[in-house]
């Protein structure tokens, strides 16, 4: 049997959000921005990004759920993405006991599965998180829009589907109907794109009796999506593009807010990055809002000269994520005191859907040291949680000093208070930074506001200030 979704989030999850602005004024204000954004072309796709306890996200979480759930599922992610770079079960939970057999038991006279395809459980993927990017993506002919959380550390895209043979949580909008879109299609088990699953998934695929392909995407905090794989229409605005390979989820559970589901943009075949690739091209950029405003995503084309790049290193570990090359880190324009080995002890992801950034716990304690002596003036607070350097008070209203990320070949954040802090409750403020375990990650805090541009045909990510509020 699947493990029970977390009750308790789950719940908060499903509150609204109550904003302080009036409601008109943000109604408005959202509207303009979809507006703005929300487009396709021949050269690139444009599309608003909202975190997911923004103003104008449509999955808004409560205001006051503790930043301790965000930290909590953010080492569950952090912790599935170091198994899969080890390519060892996650250790932050147990491997779901799902099986494709739970899916259609008691359908077993339509496109039911045999139960002798049902005996292996999922492999964790990569924890979805409280701290994530939505967006709006079109579905089906005609097209309805449906709510996604944006990653770049996933690669199938998939969505809640009616019936939900098994069961489905929550979402903004209704679900899914594949019997209400003229362009829907199941896909078969003999295709390339069924065979192409066990590296998007990192679950094999299974067949049902009436030889539809069905995937099984799992992640990190136990949470889990299984149903068909599908093709249909996608849309963005008014465009769309035919033939779109992504999941069509019966058994939704876990911890994955209100939103529909989940678009991929890891670096793979059944990516939503490589499928559009052949119109667009292969590059992707985006803009990752604070709380307080909204951003956006682009596929396709984008301006060159705007951007300092740093390349995408090659790896063996997982080569669906991107790794690039931390090289220096300065504090009050002063280098931490480390050797410039330490900054590549281990690998380095660059991903969208983790929260606080990881580092060696060499330059971690480095920049510990340093921060807390350039604020030496202001009170220090208790460690919460996994965050150890802390300050009373809120980043926007403290003296902060001046600190730069440096990437090999020139690329650089130079990080803002927000970038640097993050407030964990409305009197205290940490460092946005934690030791890595295996592998040091750059989370989406340090990203926030910054323009940054993933160009895998060129092999090169890139960055640039004041791309979003």
């Amino acid at each position: 049997m699947a493990p029970a979704p977390l009750p308790l989030l789950v719940a908060a999850f499903s509150l609204l959000f109550a904003a302080a602005t009036p409601i008109r004024d943000v109604a408005d204000a959202c509207s303009s921005q979809v507006q703005d954004f929300e487009h396709l072309n021949s050269t690139a796709m444009h599309l608003p990004l909202h975190h997911s306890r923004g103003p104008c996200s449509p999955v808004s979480v409560p205001s006051d759920l503790p930043f301790s759930a965000v930290l909590t599922h953010d080492d569950a992610r952090i912790a599935s993405l170091a198994a899969r770079l080890a390519k060892a079960p996650s250790s932050s939970s147990a491997r779901p006991a799902v099986t494709v057999a739970s899916l259609y038991r008691a359908n077993d006279d339509v496109d039911g599965v045999a139960a002798s395809l049902a005996s292996v459980p999922l492999t964790p993927g990569t924890s979805y998180g409280v701290g994530n990017y939505v967006t709006r993506m079109g579905l089906g002919t005609p097209a309805k829009p449906y709510v996604m959380v944006v990653d770049t550390g996933s690669s199938l895209t998939w969505l809640q589907c009616s019936p939900c043979r098994v069961s489905c949580h929550r979402q903004s909008g209704p679900v899914f109907d594949p019997k209400t879109s003229s362009s829907y299609a199941a896909v078969s088990c003999s295709t390339p794109q069924c065979n192409d699953l066990s590296t998007a998934t990192l679950n094999p695929a299974a067949c049902s009796s009436s030889d539809v392909c069905i995937y099984q995407a799992s992640y990190g905090d136990s949470s889990f999506s299984v149903g068909y794989l599908s093709k249909d229409t996608v849309s963005f605005g008014s465009n769309s593009v035919p033939n779109f390979y992504y999941g069509c989820g019966q058994d939704n559970e876990g911890l994955f807010g209100r939103s529909a589901g989940l678009m991929g943009l890891a670096r793979n075949k059944l990516s939503l990055l490589y499928q559009l690739a052949p119109t667009l091209g292969y590059s992707f950029s985006y803009c990752l809002p604070s709380s307080s405003s909204s951003g956006y995503l682009s596929i396709g084309s984008y301006n060159p000269g705007q951007y300092s790049y740093t390349p995408m290193v090659s790896s063996t570990l997982d080569d669906s994520l991107y790794f690039i090359k931390l090289s220096g880190m300065t504090v009050a324009g002063k280098p931490l005191a480390i050797s410039s080995s330490e900054y590549s002890s281990l690998p380095t992801i660059i991903d969208s859907g983790t929260v606080i950034t990881r580092l060696p716990t060499t330059v971690y304690d480095a920049l510990s040291k340093a921060v807390a002596g350039a604020m030496k003036g202001t009170k220090r607070a208790d460690a919460y949680s996994i965050l150890d350097t802390c300050f009373v008070g809120q980043a926007s209203s403290l003296r902060v000093p001046a600190v730069s990320m440096a990437f090999s070949g020139g690329a650089a954040l130079k990080l803002s208070a927000q970038n640097l802090l993050v407030d964990v409750d409305s009197s205290t403020t940490c460092l946005a930074f934690a030791p890595a375990r295996s592998a040091a990650i750059i989370g989406n805090t340090q990203q926030q506001t910054f323009s940054v541009v993933y160009d895998v045909k060129s092999n090169r990510i890139g960055f640039a200030a004041g791309g979003c509020r």
